[in-house]
């Protein structure tokens, strides 16, 4: 069984370590440990999340607006458990500041276009 290990405190994905269930962790403050999900739902091979955006205006009676845009990132290497690759921050990590090291980072050449589209909309 593996585990991700990520610093509380920390973002951009800095201090994340996948760690197996005999790795000695010892007492760490200001970590969190999850099991991690060794069978994730993939896309073409590849990790990724989605994110979708809501605002809760209301819990009495409950009122959720959710956005018509979301984000998905993807990891730049294919998944795998494999030992060689547990180390490897592109195949088990999709945060951008990570990805957008990579050897074969693709940047999205269509962002440009929908937000120029999106300034000549009238809303």
């Amino acid at each position: 069984m593996l585990y991700i290990l990520k610093p509380a405190a920390l973002s951009c994905g800095k201090g994340i370590r996948i760690i197996s269930k005999t790795t000695n962790i010892g007492k760490r403050k200001g970590y969190v440990a999850s099991k991690y999900i060794h069978k994730p739902h993939l896309i073409g091979g590849f990790k990724y999340d989605l994110r979708v955006y809501v605002l809760v205006t209301s819990f009495d009676p409950l009122r959720v607006y959710m956005y018509d845009e979301g984000l998905v990132r993807f990891a730049t290497e294919k998944y795998s458990t494999k030992k060689s690759a547990l180390k490897k921050r592109f195949v088990h990590l999709t945060n951008y500041s990570v990805n957008k090291k990579a050897s074969n980072y693709k940047k999205n050449d269509l962002q440009n276009d929908e937000q120029e589209e999106d300034s000549n909309r009238y809303y």
